[in-house]
């Protein structure tokens, strides 16, 4: 299995992930929050790149969730907070979502045979899944505004080292910015709370009040839920290979 990472959607290209499987990763907070609303009893997550799209597919009974520039847009019923997700809020519910970063990473994985939501919380079950499609990875880390983002590298880091812990060394091979991104998940494993308080997105959260996020994200294999994209919705996935679903 070969592994590429790359390091923001602005460098992501959708015919490299022809048939292959993409985990797509926008730990602060895209990704964390599709996972934390679908474990919370939502019907499905429908990822959407703007704000106008969004309306257009919304119906009654369903609900409305982004930001822009970590701010809730006017009118939604949530911003971007994992938090707000709650099982009361969005049980048997429809969300389309609209983010920065990480919605529009999802939308450009779709030539992709398979696209999960991977984060800090899923990263071990995202390997697991990922290795039972039997397919080449590309781990897209969505970044903030087509730049690099701290927090998404260092979750591509802990999934790659997932992989090595589930493959054995000859069945593995990464890109160079794999590499680098596994030496610094393991240099950083003992403090991951305080590499994403300190890194920028960290810091722009915690001054706007989303410190809690922050602490709430950066819990590592706190689940072992993996959403992933079915059509144009994100669900989520079985835990059993067996159950696995066919495309």
């Amino acid at each position: 299995m070969h592994i590429d990472v790359v390091a923001n959607i602005g460098e992501a290209r959708s015919d490299d992930f022809i048939h292959k499987t993409v985990i797509v990763i926008d730990v602060l907070r895209a990704t964390s929050t599709i996972i934390t609303a679908l474990m919370n009893g939502c019907k499905a997550i429908f990822p959407v790149e703007t704000v106008l799209r969004a309306k257009e597919l919304f119906r009654d009974g369903d609900l409305l969730g982004g930001e822009r520039y970590c701010k809730k847009i006017p009118g939604f019923h949530f911003g971007n907070s994992p938090l707000e997700y709650t099982a009361e809020a969005v049980q048997g519910r429809r969300i389309f979502l609209t983010t920065t970063n990480g919605t529009r990473s999802i939308q450009k994985a779709t030539k992709a045979d398979h696209v999960l939501a991977g984060a800090l919380t899923n990263s071990k079950s995202c390997a697991r899944v990922a290795i039972d499609f039997k397919k080449d990875v590309v781990i897209v880390c969505a970044g903030t505004q087509d730049v690099f983002s701290l927090e998404d590298g260092l979750c591509a880091g802990l999934i790659l080292a997932e992989f090595r812990t589930m493959l054995s060394e000859n069945e593995i091979t990464m890109n160079d910015l794999g590499l680098v991104l596994h030496g610094f998940y393991l240099q950083s494993k003992d403090h991951i709370l305080e590499t994403l308080l300190s890194c920028t997105n960290g810091k722009k959260l915690s001054k706007s009040g989303f410190h809690t996020d922050v602490i709430y994200c950066a819990r590592a294999n706190s689940t072992e839920e993996v959403p992933i994209l079915e059509g144009d919705q994100m669900i989520l996935l079985p835990h059993h290979p067996s159950a696995l679903p066919s495309f």
